[in-house]
């Protein structure tokens, strides 16, 4: 078994699973367990969040299989903007409203992609209008009873807490990718290179 392997439990229809194009993630309960700490520094607001390493990676392998990935919050905050950066996030949307099916529609509709081709993962009211939407809504364990009752599924992990690298996994499984992209990953690390190629290649 592969070190990197986790084993979850959740199961993907792998029809559905190769549909996939885009995985968009939400941020506050889903790449974070909901804690915000917030604090001043030099006059300035400071918003400080608490992220899984293993997520982080979970998300560089879905980039590496070729996925689009995006990230749709309803908080604007410079350690999601720092985030995104780092695990090269394709799309980095952050609107202080919450208007979040408009802003996904949009980005559809530049990339050419349809709402049956996207992976969503939510955690509460926010996410449920773009859940509602989505070919493969997905949910963490701790999610709200009304987004939960829309999910295809349901992670058993909850928000900040491995969730992401839950799902990511069983994705890649049910496209027949996982270990290949586990080799790919590892024989990556393997070789020297000229140039480091960053902490979002390796997060980890």
């Amino acid at each position: 078994m592969s070190p990197l392997t986790l084993v979850p439990t959740a199961v993907i229809d792998p029809a559905l699973a190769r549909r996939i194009r885009l995985v968009g993630f939400d941020v506050d309960g889903v790449l974070t367990d909901g804690a915000i700490v917030l604090g001043d520094a030099a006059g300035q607001r400071v918003e400080l969040k608490h992220y899984d390493i293993q997520d982080g990676l979970g998300i560089v392998l879905l980039r590496q299989a070729g996925l689009r990935t995006a990230i749709i919050t309803g908080r604007e905050s410079e350690s999601v903007s720092l985030r995104a950066k780092e695990l090269q996030v394709d799309d980095c949307i952050q609107d202080r409203h919450a208007r979040k099916v408009p802003a996904l529609a949009a980005l559809l509709e530049r990339l050419g992609i349809g709402w049956d081709e996207v992976a969503f993962v939510g955690d509460d009211l926010p996410d449920l209008g773009v859940l509602r939407r989505v070919g493969l809504p997905v949910v963490v364990a701790n999610a709200s009873a009304e987004v939960r009752a829309i999910a295809k599924l349901q992670l058993t992990r909850t928000g900040g807490a491995g969730a992401v690298r839950e799902f990511c996994e069983a994705l890649l499984r049910a496209r027949g990718e996982w270990e290949t992209q586990v080799e790919a990953y590892v024989a990556s690390r393997e070789v020297s290179h000229e140039r480091d190629p960053g902490p979002g290649d390796h997060d980890g």
